[in-house]
């Protein structure tokens, strides 16, 4: 198995991350890298806590070089962060936050790093595992999928060429956590090993994003999900020309898609993947529905549904969506395989009857949920959380019933200020089931 180099830019005076108004360049990034490595403690695991992008990609370097594996859960709330420490004995937590409170041994990103010298880029063992991605399990319990340096890096690179990021020209600006497996992706090891500079900021307010934007030097690259992108198209006025989009973590309606390509002025790319798999296909949203698989990169049926395998991809990994197959490399996502919904013999999914409700004119974010029944045989009533300050409840059921069938109508319907979204813009269930307590106890 061939080794790969911790990253891919020709030139160690080259320019490699934007922290703070500053140019880093490669040489300092190793020396750094190199310099944190040799202080760190001799534990197995690190949860990487910095949210300042370049120092996440310091430390997930520093961590490579120490072969201490990095570990990307779903969430930090305390009940994860105790599990965690029970499956990894050892782990330790690296932050750039001085008031950051988390039960495990916590050390501080250092201020005053001092950059060893460096002449070569660090070439590293493609079969060590470089960081373990985590999903919540149908126990509660955070479910492990390892992540080998080499399937990373063949993973980053056909991304790269897919999306056709240049060697020295592109600037990747996300508004995603690198922490988030997406994020960590399109973020921190897509420009690494494709030879582009990224920003270390992580802007959350359109303005913010814009002003960002404006600042980077070179052809900038917006890492994205549905809900950033939404309040970035609700901006007044001209948008800041960017070179492409990239966006995750939900699919795109065709139409919003190609506003956000006109506001723009840059083609928008969908990436679709999971923890398990890694990212694993693209789509330009404005040109269909189908997705297109990533170089050697197959999927299939399979009698417990949907499977992929090839590419970077280790073995086989099962999927859990639901898809049309047009070939191995080339299908259409209909929905998760837990987010169909049958009522009254009437088949749709979650994520169609979302399409449809955040289509309706003056609804700014909504969602459907499928209820927990309580007793077999119990008649499924959807229920819908709908921002919308401009529409009455009656409007907005009246809408819906122009789009879907009755039987889907949720039943009941909440109009909220705002949707309990996350970093990377999804609605935990937790936080859902939260919401839906308070409505109940003002009501």
């Amino acid at each position: 198995m061939a080794d790969f180099p911790l990253l891919t830019h020709p030139f160690l005076d080259g320019a490699v991350a934007y922290p703070k108004g500053r140019t880093a360049t490669v040489r300092e990034f190793l020396g750094e890298a190199a310099a944190l490595a040799g202080s760190l403690p001799e534990q197995p695991y690190l949860l990487n806590d910095c949210a300042d992008r370049y120092r996440f990609a310091v430390v997930f370097a520093a961590a490579l070089l120490r072969r201490q594996v990095s570990l990307l859960p779903p969430t930090l709330t305390p009940e994860t962060v105790r599990q965690l420490a029970a499956s990894f004995p050892g782990l330790y937590c690296l932050t750039d936050d001085p008031a950051r409170e988390i039960d495990l041994p916590i050390r501080l990103y250092p201020d005053d790093l001092a950059p060893q010298e460096v002449e070569r880029v660090p070439v590293l063992d493609a079969g060590q595992i470089a960081a373990i991605g985590l999903t919540s399990g149908s126990t509660g319990t955070p479910v492990p999928h390892a992540k080998t340096w080499g399937s990373l890096v063949r993973s980053a690179r056909a991304e790269g060429e897919r999306l056709g990021i240049v060697q020295g020209r592109h600037t990747v600006l996300g508004t995603v956590p690198a922490q988030h497996m997406y994020g960590f992706e399109s973020t921190v090891l897509l420009p690494l090993q494709n030879g582009a500079a990224f920003s270390a900021a992580r802007p959350f307010y359109p303005a913010d994003v814009c002003a960002e934007i404006a600042r980077l030097p070179g052809a900038a690259v917006l890492v994205t999900t549905p809900f950033h992108l939404r309040a970035l198209l609700n901006v007044d006025g001209e948008l800041p020309h960017i070179d492409l989009l990239i966006s995750a973590t939900a699919p795109l309606a065709p139409q919003f898609a190609q506003a956000a390509e006109a506001r723009f002025g840059a083609p928008l790319l969908e990436i679709y993947g999971c923890t398990e798999a890694g990212q694993l296909a693209t789509r330009r949203s404005v040109e269909g529905p189908e997705w297109k698989a990533f170089p050697g990169i197959s999927v299939f049926r399979a009698k417990d549904g949907f499977r992929v395998r090839g590419g970077h991809v280790a073995g086989e990994v099962r999927l859990d969506d639901v898809l049309e197959l047009r070939s191995p490399q080339r299908f259409v996502w209909l929905g998760r395989s837990g987010d169909m919904v049958n009522i009254a013999g009437k088949r749709t999914s979650l994520a169609y009857l979302n399409h449809q409700i955040a289509s309706i004119p003056g609804v700014a974010d909504a969602v459907f949920v499928m209820p927990d029944e309580d007793s077999p045989g119990a008649v499924t009533r959807l229920t819908a959380y709908a921002v919308a300050p401009d529409l009455t409840h009656a409007g907005l059921m009246q809408a819906l019933r122009q789009r879907l069938d009755p039987a889907f109508l949720p039943r009941p319907l909440h109009l909220v200020a705002s949707l309990p979204r996350n970093a990377t813009g999804k609605l935990p269930r937790k936080a859902l089931d939260a919401l839906s307590d308070s409505l109940r106890e003002a009501s």
